[in-house]
Formats: C-alpha cells, sequence, structure tokens
C-alpha cells in the first residue's frame, strides 16, 4: 500500500510500504491457549479411573500438587505410577523438599472402604505431610446423578 502526498510541483511522493507483521493477534491466540492449557492441566489426570464421592462443597485446583489415587480395587498410585502402601512414605519424601509446608491431593474411589483409605492417609501423615486435600466431585443441583 502507498501513500501519496501532493507535492508543489504537481506529482504525488509515494512513500515505502508498511512491510511490519502485526503480532498482537498471535499474542492474543498463544495467550488464550497458554489459560486453556493452565485450566486444563490439572484436571488431566490421565490413566486411573476412579469414581470419586460427591459432595456440594469442591475446592477447584489451582495449583500443581502431588496426587496420590486408590482404585476400586485398593491399588495405591502416586502420580500415575503404582506404589507400595509400605513404601508411600519413602516415595513421597524423596519427592518433596519441604513436607510442613507441601499439600497434596488424596483421591479414592467412593467403593474403597474407610479402612484402605486410613490407612494411605496415616501413611501421608507419617510421611510429614499434615495439608492433604481430598478429590471430590460437586453433588448435581437437579437432583439426580450424573
Amino acid at each position: 500500500m502507498a501513500f501519496g502526498m501532493g507535492g508543489g510541483t504537481g506529482r504525488a511522493r509515494y512513500h515505502r510500504a508498511l512491510a511490519d507483521i502485526n503480532i498482537t493477534p498471535l499474542v492474543d491466540v498463544v495467550l488464550v491457549l497458554l489459560i486453556i492449557f493452565m485450566l486444563t492441566a490439572p484436571i488431566l489426570q490421565s490413566g486411573i479411573e476412579v469414581a470419586v464421592p460427591k459432595t456440594k462443597t469442591v475446592k477447584e485446583i489451582t495449583e500443581e500438587r502431588l496426587v496420590i489415587t486408590i482404585d476400586r480395587q485398593q491399588r495405591v498410585y502416586l502420580g500415575n505410577d503404582p506404589v507400595n502402601l509400605n513404601e508411600i512414605g519413602a516415595k513421597l519424601r524423596q519427592k518433596i523438599r519441604d513436607p510442613r509446608n507441601q499439600s497434596i491431593f488424596l483421591r479414592s474411589d467412593e467403593e474403597v472402604p474407610f479402612g484402605a483409605f486410613a490407612s494411605v492417609m496415616d501413611a501421608v501423615k507419617q510421611a510429614g505431610i499434615s495439608n492433604v486435600s481430598i478429590v471430590t466431585q460437586p453433588l448435581d443441583t437437579h437432583g439426580g446423578k450424573r
């Protein structure tokens, strides 16, 4: 695109076209994608199928934390890796620098007996971690199950 300006001699002077690339739309798209990935990354706990209990109050996951999962067959996982119940404390101490300030999530299938849940909770407490959040799903407010 050229812009012309009328001169005193009747000839128009032409300026060079602006060849700069406008990166504003690119930055907008990248920021939107970044926000989407930041919101969906904590939710994407793949590989282990667990039907967590439903409650009225649910705290959203806002930061990256370690997740301990107990599946329907009472197998225990640290992240996506299976772990022996007796080794949870040692594995947590390896992964955590400061147990007093570290918090973790505990996911358990709703069919798991309370005794198995309490055993895992006890192992976590013995590792020095006192901030444990229990993962649940929100209740369906329309009266039916999801």
